[in-house]
């Protein structure tokens, strides 16, 4: 009974902490969200991105790819880019996995400075990928994605910036040692 117990408070838990990661996600995409003048199709720069990267690194691939996919998912269904939505789920999903896997890769559990960042940078060509295919499927071209991509880089950038020192500060609390 005790093992029952044990084990249904870790799944509650897990719950709990990954709903949290979901709403911070798209809580930061919604507080702080800039179009930019780039092109029609420039972007958009908010803080969903760092968050994003934040509970990745803090939490592991699963809870990262979950919160990046359904917070950022569910901002598009939300905000009225709902036919961006499956693409962000898919392409916000893979870079919150990446990041973890890296992240926490070889018991590292998200404590290297150098592997996070590595992890941030690795999983931006993904999610450009992933956006690019979107835009060739709804634009009909090859070209017209190309202008995205400036502005998806500064978004990522701006995250990183974010989600970097953040993390440095979070890993010196007690309950992430």
């Amino acid at each position: 009974m005790n093992t029952i117990n044990s084990y249904s408070r870790s799944n509650t838990t897990d719950l709990i902490i990954t709903s949290m990661l979901i709403a911070l996600v798209f809580v930061a995409t919604v507080l702080l969200n800039i179009k930019l003048p780039i092109s029609a199709n420039g972007g958009l720069v908010h803080l969903g991105t760092g968050m994003l990267f934040i509970a990745s690194i803090l939490f592991g691939p699963k809870k990262g790819a979950i919160a990046g996919a359904v917070g950022m998912g569910l901002f598009d269904l939300m905000m009225g880019w709902t036919l961006w939505a499956p693409f962000t789920i898919v392409a916000r999903g893979l870079q919150g996995y990446i990041v973890g896997k890296i992240a926490w890769s070889m018991s590292r559990n998200g404590n290297s400075i150098a592997f996070n960042l590595a992890a941030t940078i690795c999983s931006i060509p993904f999610m450009l990928a992933v956006y690019y295919i979107c835009e060739r499927v709804l634009f009909g071209s090859w070209v017209i994605p190309l202008a995205s991509i400036p502005g998806n880089l500064v978004q990522n950038v701006v995250g990183m910036c974010v989600a970097l020192p953040v993390c440095v500060v979070l890993k010196k609390l007690p309950i992430f040692k």
